[in-house]
């Protein structure tokens, strides 16, 4: 979609809806907002009304999207190094049970 021929109430209503579905544990949606709306919050000239929340949202979604990453990696990397010593908890939660240290 070419944001360059919706009017900019609408940019504003599009970039809020995938801020709020963001909040539904979908943190790609924060991405995906964060990089579709950042030439429209920061680099669009003249500004426009609707920029300053525009680029608060985009602002918001970067941060929600970074911070969900730095979880999910966190959690990627303490799981992968405890596992074999979590015995059965580890199992019960693993998707996959990888064959080697019990």
């Amino acid at each position: 979609m070419d944001l360059g021929k919706i009017p900019n109430d609408k940019k504003l209503n599009l970039c809020k809806m995938y801020f709020r579905v963001g909040f539904a544990f979908l943190p790609f949606a924060w991405a995906v907002n964060a990089i579709w709306f950042f030439n429209e919050a920061f680099r669009k000239q003249p500004p426009y009304e609707e920029q300053k929340q525009i680029r608060k949202y985009v602002i918001c979604s970067a941060i929600g999207a970074l911070i969900w990453g730095i979880v999910l990696t966190s959690w990627v990397v303490v799981f992968q190094i405890k596992r074999s010593s979590w015995g059965e908890f580890a199992d019960s939660i693993s998707f996959i049970i990888p064959l080697g240290e019990p």
